[in-house]
């Protein structure tokens, strides 16, 4: 019996242990199957992932292509064309049409760095500048004190500051040789204007006026549609003196009249801007590319006419 026991035991054992085994063999089967089938997964997952991200970024890249911000002003070439259409549509006679808006505009654009601008007179166009020069510095001046803080009150981002004319448009002509007969001493080409005698010069604008380097300037401003109105000269020398006494940055200055075919804008253009800086030219707009002078300079144009010439003229 003894023995039985012993052989009926061991037949016990021996399929339990077989069990055992199977079954360990089975778990690590699935153990290795799972692993498997989750690196399969992921291995799918991160192929489809890269290939969505690289497509996605092909189409970013072709997206912003085509409304790339333009150099200096931060805005897309489409968002300054819509403006400026937008601008240009109108039947208001005090608007500028689009053949004027678009050089201005072309200028502010191609910036090397956020423009600094000065704009003389406040007008219909004033918001679209300041949009058009959207991270460069935008400065309006006007004679009219209280329309000047009306627009400041209206607007808040706008910078705008008023300034008293001296001059009356009938005295174009003498204020034009008296100025060109000082241009060594209180009228210089290249001053800081905020000491300056000169008639034509404005001496009470805001020190960083003076102090800051003007890459666009346009004359919009006064008025000058009668003969006791103060009229642009003023603000074309005072143009044509910050142009030339740039102190840092590109050493050129866009310079745009408007109304260029005006008795004013045009003679004072051409004398205080001078004509061979004239590039471009329109019934209603002149534009002007002044480059730095010298502090010794007392020309404001080669081969300029003298003022005896001019007073025998007038």
């Amino acid at each position: 019996m003894k023995n039985t026991n012993n052989y009926t035991k061991l037949i016990l054992l021996h399929p339990y242990i077989q069990k055992q085994g199977s079954s360990n063999r089975i778990w690590l089967l699935a153990f290795i199957s799972f692993f498997t089938l989750a690196f399969l997964g992921t291995l799918i997952y991160t192929r489809e992932s890269s290939s969505s991200i690289t497509n996605v970024s092909k189409t970013s890249i072709i997206s912003s292509s085509s409304s790339s911000p333009a150099p200096g002003s931060g805005l897309s070439v489409t968002v300054i064309n819509t403006l400026l259409h937008y601008a240009s549509k109108s039947n208001d006679t005090f608007h500028m049409p689009h053949s004027d808006l678009k050089p201005i505009s072309d200028v502010l654009r191609k910036c090397s760095s956020p423009c600094n601008f000065l704009i003389f007179g406040l007008t219909h166009e004033t918001l679209l500048w300041k949009a058009l020069n959207h991270n460069g510095r935008t400065v309006f001046i006007d004679e009219n004190r209280y329309y000047a803080a009306y627009f400041e009150e209206l607007y808040p981002e706008i910078d705008a500051y008023d300034v008293q004319y001296t001059t009356k448009r009938s005295e174009m002509k003498e204020l034009l040789v008296s100025t060109k007969q000082q241009a060594t001493k209180e009228c210089k080409p290249v001053q800081n204007l905020l000491f300056s005698e000169c008639k034509l010069g404005l001496n009470d604008l805001p020190n960083h006026v003076y102090e800051l380097s003007w890459d666009v300037i346009l004359v919009d401003g006064p008025r000058g549609d009668w003969p006791d109105a103060p009229g642009r000269m003023a603000a074309i020398f005072t143009a044509g003196v910050l142009a030339r006494s740039k102190k840092v940055g590109n050493p050129k200055t866009h310079v745009f009249v408007h109304d260029f075919g005006g008795e004013v804008e045009k003679l004072y253009g051409n004398e205080f801007l001078c004509k061979q800086n004239l590039v471009e030219e329109s019934e209603t707009l002149g534009h002007y590319v002044l480059e730095k002078m010298d502090e010794s300079s007392i020309q404001y144009c080669k081969n300029q006419s003298s003022p005896s010439s001019m007073a025998s003229s007038s």
